[in-house]
């Protein structure tokens, strides 16, 4: 395999796979097959006792998947790699290896609704308990730490309100007291936040977003420490099963090539979108890391290449008036996903954060109001000059 190029860019094309390893092939082969055979039973038994490097089973490794892992922990700075079905596939690996019955976790104030659903289910379950803080300052983390905290778990950007979490001033206080930093790095991307390099333990995306970027793949991704991720894989990831197929390997390892493109036009297109949102009657507020206005824009500063391509904003009326808003676009399409080329749009309290009990959405700041936007890939003008349209018509 390559070293690591000095480069981004040139990270995402060329790192983790070399076509002299096999027969010259500039485009990394798929290998779909399910097993891998041996030339003795001697040869079976030393791979599976872990006293020989080599492939068993796809469950348990694979070549295309592989190139992927060393790929993604080249681009996070990371020693390892773990790819899986799903972005909540590598969530609750992760969640599941770091915790035990009667554990704690501390969770940003606000997570993707899924993460909600699999930890209100680890409480009923396992009696797992979580909190969610703010996380605002170094007291406040401190405050809410307690000898059975297992791993602080944070999102930032927030899905969907865009709070940003100061990831070093989060990583400092949780090793003071021996705990683990989760990242889930979806909305970012590594290309434009890099939260190992900033003191954080593992770092998780769902692939299905930004690294792939075309919307036909459904994956997760986890990067952190060897023996950690070395760990999960022969024990939550082998056991439980939820592995990355090769072909959905193959399918983001194209993806990665173009990541650094594809999402500095995101970026472009948002801050442009953005610009217009801010000015529109009918908009009441928008929530955008670049906006120097925004309450953590110093954060984003410091830990974001961007401010990316997801805008959240929030309708002058009720709910209807946003469901409305939605119904009167035209080649905008209503989708939960995000970081696809398409322009999508939805309507976090009643699809993405719906599991997530009310009380608790207007906590986090999930309004009945507020739409989430995934800028896309599409002339700029076209897209404000939908978005206006489907606006004016309230």
């Amino acid at each position: 395999m390559t070293k690591n190029h000095k480069y981004f860019e040139t990270s995402a094309i060329h790192d983790g796979y070399d076509p002299s390893d096999v027969l010259g092939s500039l485009t990394t082969p798929l290998f779909q097959t399910s097993t891998f055979t041996f030339r003795t039973a001697e040869e079976g038994e030393r791979r599976f006792a872990g006293e020989e490097d080599g492939y068993m089973y796809s469950r348990l490794g694979n070549p295309t998947v592989k190139v992927l892992e060393e790929k993604m922990a080249a681009l996070e700075k990371g020693e390892r790699g773990l790819a899986f079905a799903s972005g909540m596939a590598a969530v609750s690996a992760v969640l599941v290896a770091l915790t035990k019955a009667n554990d704690h976790i501390l969770c940003s104030a606000g997570l993707y609704g899924c993460t909600f659903g699999l930890i209100s289910m680890m409480k009923e379950k396992y009696n797992i308990e979580h909190d969610f803080s703010m996380m605002e300052t170094k007291d406040e983390v401190r405050a809410l730490i307690r000898p059975e905290t297992a791993c602080i778990y944070v999102e930032t950007p927030i899905n969907p309100t865009m709070k940003l979490i100061d990831l070093e001033m989060v990583a400092e206080v949780a090793h003071e007291h021996g705990i683990p930093v989760v990242v889930d790095n979806t909305f970012a991307s590594p290309y434009l936040q890099r939260p190992l390099e900033l003191g954080c333990d593992v770092v998780i995306h769902s692939a299905t977003k930004y690294i792939g970027g075309h919307g036909d793949v459904i994956a997760g991704v986890a990067v952190g420490k060897k023996d950690f991720l070395d760990n999960v894989q022969m024990t939550t990831q082998k056991d439980m099963g939820g592995i990355m197929s090769p072909l959905d390997a193959w399918l983001l390892i194209r993806g990665l090539k173009t990541l650094p493109i594809r999402v500095d036009r995101h970026s472009d297109n948002a801050e442009k979108i953005y610009a217009k949102l801010n000015s529109h009657p009918k908009v009441s507020r928008v929530l955008y890391p670049d906006d120097s206005d925004h309450p953590d824009y110093r954060i984003r500063q410091n830990q974001m290449k961007r401010g990316g391509g997801l805008i959240s904003f929030e309708i002058n009326g009720t709910k209807k008036d946003a469901q409305n808003m939605l119904n009167n676009l035209g080649f905008i399409k209503i989708a939960v996903s995000l970081g696809d080329a398409e322009t999508l749009i939805q309507h976090p309290a009643t699809m993405t954060h719906s599991v997530v009990p009310e009380a608790s959405r207007q906590e986090m700041g999930i309004t009945d109001q507020l739409i989430r936007l995934s800028v896309g890939l599409e002339e700029w003008e076209d897209v404000w000059e939908d978005l206006e349209q489907a606006l004016d018509r309230l």
